[in-house]
């Protein structure tokens, strides 16, 4: 079993790989530009491979930009078919990838909270001196 598994993440990696180096180079459709593979999930039949991904370049209308990879797909599956030594080809699925979004979003209201607390301790700091608040 553990073999299975391990030949899995392998084929994984390298159809991210393959999949990177052709939205870079091959795909010449200017809906899709700096897309960027995050992840590949291959079921163990290697009959489906989902494919998660990022652009940098919009946060809205990323259903958008779902839609029109994967009416690439087809394509991109037949590109994968001359590159990789595979006997199948998995169908390929993609899924917008907004957890690098939503980390941004998580790491500003962390630094927003941090900065709020070092606010209050500094006010804490000038009470217990007797300074008069800044605001006074």
């Amino acid at each position: 079993m553990q073999k299975d598994s391990s030949r899995l993440k392998r084929i994984s990696e390298q159809i991210k790989r393959e999949l990177a180096t052709l939205f870079a180079l091959t795909v010449k459709d200017p809906r899709v530009k700096f897309v960027t593979v995050n992840a590949v999930e291959v079921s163990p039949d290697l009959s489906l491979a989902k494919v998660y991904f990022t652009s940098m370049e919009l946060e809205d209308g990323c259903r958008e930009l779902e839609k029109t990879v994967n009416s690439l797909a087809g394509f991109l599956r037949r590109e994968l078919g001359r590159s990789l030594s595979l006997r199948v080809v998995p169908q390929l699925r993609f899924y917008y990838d907004d957890s690098v979004v939503q980390g941004a979003q998580l790491a500003s209201l962390i630094d927003a909270a941090v900065a709020e607390d070092m606010a209050r301790a500094g006010d804490a700091a000038a009470a217990e001196r007797g300074d008069e608040p800044d605001g006074k």
